[in-house]
């Protein structure tokens, strides 16, 4: 198993490589100059000259590529061309925040998304099974803005039971040491900030969980399905063992390993998925972040933020892979 895992890693480094290729390409065949952004279009063609000449847009693509993979491997990914911060500590920043909203989506995900996809199952054509299944094509079928735009206006504009946009409240300050808002405010020991950024991030988190929650749920239910019609479920039941020891013990544990695919795949998912709903609710994660970029082609920071998102990608797709071997040694490792 260590080998497969180390052999996984190292794939990690060519596809990070064809991904940044890819970006850096994409990225300057799109229409528009990094230089005329900043400068505005009544700049004359001499400062729009000049800028390039600073930012070193004029040199051959491949030059410019060469000189990206050679601060890439210092572990530098270079400045933005828009603020001139470093791309690394602008990512780092974004990044735990979609992170932090991510994982409460996960959460939320999983959670219900299981737990409505087995009693799917088990209580199959009955009332509960079509209000769910219903209630996932709905999931899939909901655009996030739209969902986003009406919770923001019920919970928050007519209730007033949650706060509308941001992660924090200004009346909090808080040492800002992980950037998980969540985690920062329990490593001050401030409860009150703790409940009011759990607030802030209980509508983003429903909005943006919306669709893995119905894609799991479906799976699950198809998966759990086609499990309870195998001769080993009957043997069991033959056996006289309850219904809960049924599903639970032998039913779900032999239905994961489809389920746990379709994990892996909306986690990374996610990352994408975050650009509306941090527009929507003002949140400065890494998906905002990538469209202000784009928008700007700031090229640094998108082939940053790129990379960032791939490797992510990767190293979950890495924790499926081993998430297998575990739940089913039917599985070999050559």
């Amino acid at each position: 198993m260590g080998n497969a895992i180390v052999k996984r890693i190292l794939l990690v480094i060519p596809v990070l490589i064809g991904v940044s290729i890819l970006a850096f390409s994409i990225l300057h065949f799109i229409p528009g100059d990094p230089a005329r952004v900043i400068l505005g279009e009544r700049a004359t063609a001499e400062a729009v000259f000049e800028l390039q000449e600073k930012l070193g847009l004029n040199k051959p693509l491949y030059v410019q590529y060469l000189s990206f993979m050679r601060n890439l491997v210092k572990g530098d990914l270079g400045k933005s061309i828009i603020t001139n911060e470093s791309v690394t500590i602008e990512l780092f920043t974004a990044f735990a925040t979609t992170l932090e909203l991510s994982f409460l989506s996960m959460i939320i995900a999983v959670v219900v998304g299981i737990g409505a996809g087995t009693l799917a199952a088990v209580k199959q054509y009955s009332i509960f099974d079509n209000v769910s299944m219903v209630g996932a094509l709905a999931g899939v079928s909901v655009p996030i803005f739209w969902l986003g735009l009406l919770m923001i206006w019920l919970f928050s504009l007519k209730l007033g039971w949650l706060p509308a946009s941001g992660r924090l409240s200004v009346s909090f300050d808080i040492p800002r040491i992980t950037n998980l808002i969540l985690i920062d405010t329990l490593i001050a020991g401030d409860f009150a900030a703790f409940k009011d950024a759990l607030q802030h991030l209980i509508m983003p988190s429903i909005a943006l969980a919306t669709i893995p929650m119905a894609i799991i749920a479906r799976m699950t239910r198809s998966s759990m399905l086609e499990v309870m019609r195998q001769d080993y479920i009957r043997t069991a039941r033959a056996k006289g063992l309850s219904e809960n020891v049924v599903i639970f013990k032998h039913a779900i544990k032999n239905a994961f390993l489809p389920i746990i695919t379709v994990i892996g795949l909306q986690i990374g998912l996610l990352l994408g998925g975050a650009v509306l709903t941090e527009t929507v609710f003002s949140l400065p994660g890494l998906g905002r972040k990538m469209y202000l970029s784009i928008m700007a082609r700031d090229y640094p920071m998108v082939q940053g933020g790129i990379l960032v998102i791939a490797f992510f990608f990767v190293f979950v797709n890495l924790i499926v892979d081993i998430a297998y071997m575990y739940i089913d040694p039917r599985i070999k490792v050559e």
